[in-house]
């Protein structure tokens, strides 16, 4: 069975604009229902979707995490070319990573980073990420029991270059989290890995924004954004972009 790929999201709600990044593995359903929360309360929203990602995992490893770099960088300039001039970015794990280094490199509003590894040393966790989100992709496409043990046999001798890429593009960003200034939330579940409660109390001691806040969540695992608390989180996320001073009204 064809599964249908993700498409990215534009959702339009007022001036102020919000550019809302997914996660490895991951696609805009991650951040559809934040997108949806925000847009009814006057944010125009964009999720774009990485090259590689929503498809079969064998398509992830043939992109680079300089090409999902370059779609959030298109991401952020399709707000900018709709008029947006005040664009907010928020994230959730690599999306989280993305939007540190979105407001490293570009003017935003404000940050919002949830549940980022901005600590990562190697790319273990990342295949092991992968391969469950083949095993179950394989899964949904009703694929026979042999074909997915070789498929899955495949995909764990092939090349895993990507990978590697993901731990250099974290460390360049974590080697720049004191440039920030943007006013920056970061959101952490309280069920998640190791790694990622490790990086959430780094990112706020690191980062030079005066306007800075860290939030837990101790019902949640990593994806915050779909899990027992996500309500929560749509409104934590809503009321830190509510309180920055936009120079634009909707």
């Amino acid at each position: 069975m064809k599964l249908l790929k993700p498409q990215p999201l534009t959702i339009e709600g007022g001036k102020k604009a919000v550019l809302l990044l997914h996660g490895f593995t991951g696609s805009t359903k991650d951040v559809k229902k934040l997108g949806e929360f925000l847009s009814k309360r006057g944010y125009t929203v964009h999720a774009p979707i990485y090259s590689g990602h929503g498809v079969e995992p064998e398509a992830l490893l043939e992109t680079r995490p300089e090409d999902w770099w370059n779609d959030v960088v298109e991401g952020y300039y399709f707000l900018k070319n709709k008029g947006h001039e005040e664009i907010a970015v928020v994230g959730i794990s690599l999306g989280g990573v993305f939007s540190l280094k979105v407001a490293e490199q570009f003017p935003v509003k404000a940050v919002v980073s949830m549940c980022a590894p901005i600590s990562r040393d190697n790319s273990k966790g990342l295949f092991t990420r992968l391969y469950n989100y083949a095993r179950l992709y394989k899964h949904f496409e009703n694929k026979s029991k042999d074909q997915i043990i070789s498929e899955l046999h495949e995909l764990r001798i092939s090349p895993k270059d990507s990978l590697d890429g993901v731990t250099r593009l974290t460390t360049e960003t974590r080697e720049e989290l004191q440039s920030i200034k943007a006013p920056t939330l970061i959101m952490q579940g309280l069920l998640d890995d190791e790694l990622y409660q490790k990086s959430a109390p780094f990112i706020l001691d690191t980062v030079d924004a005066d306007d800075k806040e860290l939030i837990w969540y101790e019902n949640s695992g990593h994806i915050i954004t779909l899990d027992k608390e996500r309500d929560k989180v749509y409104q934590d996320v809503y009321n830190f972009l509510d309180h920055v001073e936009w120079s634009v009204a909707n």
